[in-house]
């Protein structure tokens, strides 16, 4: 009698979807044909319910998807809890105006973000405290690390703990080293995928979620050198911006721009402290460059 199992798709290619069951293993499968004309498309990150055909050859089909949390077109993938963007601290230096795009883009979406600096190794205690006064009153979790040194590491893990997050970031930066570190005794080797996968099925780059272990899961999104901002208002920015949304209440004029007008609750927030500078230059630069593109 076939058997119906659950779990989740790590690796979508040509048709093919490959879910890993608990305690099980990766099961390659084809999705019945009823969800194209339910006009369902498995996504990697879905929790599946799959029939087994073969438990020796570890084949099925996709018989059902669970309701989704979250969904992203890009990269393509669903219920994604939370964004790991990682920067180093050096080599090469933090671009900040990046960083907040990206943060905006993020708050857009509803997305949790944890912040990773990677090679406090290089920089000095007073460097680390700098961008933590940025980013910790913002309302972001922020966490420093090193490979060299092993130095935060658990934290990361225990931020991914039972969840599905991606994880950014600029080339360079040790991304690369974080994951191969947060991979170390991972309940399922990922290489099991590949060995399911025919010669001739399509071999471009696809997404594919790592498993850290049983409930939590990454995937390593690409493309990060630049990032557009979400199609928004002016308006609208300061909600993008966590430390803003108190002091926009209290400002005298309705539709503030926080720039030049006076009695500006954002603005005295920014003298009081309660907003970095750095964070406020890049709100004024946003909403410059979202103004200046509503003209054409």
């Amino acid at each position: 009698m076939e058997e119906i199992k659950t779990g989740r798709i790590v690796k979508g290619i040509s048709g093919f979807y490959y879910v890993y069951v608990a305690k099980s293993g990766i099961y390659e499968c084809k999705a019945k044909g009823g969800f194209r004309n339910e006009g369902i498309k498995p996504l990697v990150g879905d929790i599946a319910d799959i029939r087994v055909i073969s438990e020796e050859e570890k084949t099925g089909n996709v018989e059902g998807i669970h309701p989704r949390s979250s969904e992203l077109s890009r990269p393509p993938v669903a219920n994604v809890d939370q964004a790991v963007v990682i920067f180093a601290l050096k080599k090469p230096k933090p671009n900040l105006g990046l960083l907040d795009r990206f943060l905006v883009n993020m708050e857009y979406r509803d997305l949790p973000v944890v912040i990773c600096f990677n090679k406090t190794d290089l920089v000095s205690k007073e460097e680390i405290e700098t961008y933590r006064k940025i980013y910790e009153p913002a309302g972001y979790q922020v966490i420093f690390s090193s490979t060299k040194e092993k130095e935060g590491l658990e934290e990361i893990k225990a931020a991914l703990e039972g969840k599905l997050s991606t994880v950014a970031g600029p080339s360079g930066v040790g991304k690369s080293s974080i994951i191969n570190e947060l991979q170390s005794g991972v309940v399922m080797d990922t290489d099991d995928i590949m060995k399911k996968m025919d010669s001739g099925k399509q071999t471009t780059r696809h997404s594919q979620l790592i498993t850290i272990n049983e409930n939590s899961y990454i995937m390593d999104t690409p493309g990060f050198g630049s990032m557009y901002l979400p199609e928004i208002e002016c308006e609208e920015l300061d909600e993008l911006f966590p430390e803003m949304r108190s002091g926009r209440l209290e400002c005298k004029f309705s539709g503030c721009a926080h720039i030049h007008e006076p009695s500006c609750g954002v603005k005295r927030d920014l003298e009081d402290g309660n907003i970095h500078k750095s964070r406020y230059e890049n709100y004024v630069a946003f909403y410059e460059e979202i103004k200046n593109a509503k003209k054409y």
